[in-house]
């Protein structure tokens, strides 16, 4: 495909490398492994969900209702990641269409939303000149981005930017304890999970009073949240206070010692080795303990139960017996909060202003999208099956043929990921709508009063 072709966005396009087998059935050659600007010429002309992107980000003030802020979506700072790492920032969008066509376009590699400002941020120059300092953020979701790679010293079957389905849990628990509190502790109803296309996940919310947190507020929430203080050096990375407060509490019972027993703790070999069960003894801050286990995991492991339930049966048994000196036994709890408590990156939740990834962009390193996740059946998510951009090629070109599908991503594997979207999408514009009603009759009744003086 030339790159002409690529840019007419023609309904017949054929990706270079796929050729029929059998014209006359339809059967097509895959598309070649790859990212680059053609694809995704055909992937921002055909699958990206424009519509819903921006419906999502004008938060009901798309419409003609008197109450609507015409001016809500051409004040929120979008920024483009292009070809050869250009990068531009403080775009700004009005419409709909103004949106959809600057993506196609300028193709970008990334798309990234940043805050909404006071003025629109394209001409923040204009307003700086006039000596005011008017170009602040006001208003933008609180943002968690959660990276595999700060587990590399707790995981042993991968690394880096590396992710295999024997890790991947630790971010399925993540998911699990911030969601759960955000819904339960702090009241936010519009929570939206999204994979990052590589090796973490990201989580906006998006309730009216989470966007127009303060930078003060957001702080506090990602410290409510803290509990892995540690660093590389430490040896004890958690320490926790009995008793738990009852969100650690409810997070341990509900999550976290479960997915610890049942999948890390044998997936990832804890006491499999000298090496890993010593990193677990150096959380115990008794020498006469940690010397007798010691002793006994040094001898050879004769039992046909696996070594590492064992060893952990025997740790839990010694602590919690009550034999030895007092509050060992919450080391019970810590040890598995080390290993398995969610790990921010808490200053893209302290600032206004941090960007964050749209969902739907494609990973250029792995070319799999960054599709949203369920948090109600996260458990489920497998991220080596994700779809890549090649693959929703190959299922445009040969499903494309097809008239059973009302739009282009419903003949793809992408499908499903617009419904887990605009599942979360419907609930919140209907709030928002809601909203925008209430402020607005409040408004009429107190200019109403106001009169009748």
């Amino acid at each position: 495909m030339t790159n002409q072709e690529a840019k007419s966005g023609s309904e017949d396009m054929v990706i270079d490398g796929f050729e029929p087998d059998d014209p006359a059935v339809g059967q097509y050659n895959s598309v070649p492994d790859g990212f680059n600007v053609n694809y995704l010429k055909v992937y921002y002309g055909k699958l990206f969900p424009h519509a819903d992107i921006f419906r999502w980000m004008s938060y009901g003030n798309d419409g003609k209702h008197p109450a609507c802020d015409q001016s809500y979506l051409g004040r929120r700072e979008f920024s483009f990641t292009l070809d050869n790492d250009i990068y531009i920032r403080f775009q700004s969008f009005n419409t709909a269409s103004e949106l959809e066509n600057s993506i196609k376009e300028k193709c970008p590699f990334k798309i990234d939303i940043g805050p909404v400002y006071t003025v629109d941020p394209a001409k923040r120059f204009a307003y700086a000149q006039t000596g005011d300092t008017v170009f602040s953020p006001v208003e933008r979701e609180l943002v968690f981005d959660i990276d595999i790679t700060d587990y590399d010293d707790v995981r042993f079957c991968c690394s880096g930017a590396e992710v295999c389905l024997d890790c991947w849990p630790l971010m399925t628990v993540a998911i699990k304890v911030i969601d759960t509190s955000l819904r339960d502790d702090f009241g936010f109803n519009h929570i939206l999970w999204v994979y990052s296309g590589r090796r973490g996940v990201h989580c906006w919310v998006c309730d009216g009073k989470a966007r127009r947190l303060t930078n003060e507020q957001r702080a506090a929430i990602a410290e409510y949240f803290r509990v892995y203080k540690g660093n590389e050096n430490s040896q004890r990375k958690v320490s926790l206070v009995g008793p738990l407060h009852p969100f650690l509490a409810r997070s341990y019972t509900d999550v976290l010692k479960g997915y610890f027993e049942e999948k890390l703790l044998q997936s990832q070999q804890l006491f499999a080795t000298e090496e890993r069960f010593e990193k677990v003894l150096d959380m115990i801050p008794d020498e006469a303990i940690t010397s007798e286990l010691r002793g006994k995991w040094q001898q050879p492991f004769t039992s046909k139960e696996d070594i590492n339930v064992v060893r952990w049966g025997q740790l839990k048994r010694m602590l919690q017996s009550g034999k030895h000196k007092k509050g060992l036994h919450i080391c019970v709890e810590e040890i598995v909060f080390s290993y398995t408590y969610p790990r921010l990156d808490m200053e893209v939740s302290k600032h206004m202003n941090h960007l964050l990834k749209a969902p739907f962009c494609i990973h250029p390193k792995t070319g799999r999208v960054c599709v949203p996740i369920d948090p109600q059946n996260c458990e489920e998510f497998d991220p080596t099956t994700v779809p890549t951009l090649s693959k929703l090629l190959e299922e445009l070109n040969t499903r494309g043929l097809r008239g059973d599908a009302d739009n282009d991503w419903d003949k793809t594997s992408l499908g499903r990921s617009i419904k887990i979207f605009r599942s979360f999408l419907q609930p919140l514009l209907k709030s928002c709508k809601e909203e925008l009603e209430r402020d607005y009759n409040a408004r009429v009744q107190q200019m109403k009063n106001s009169l009748s003086w």
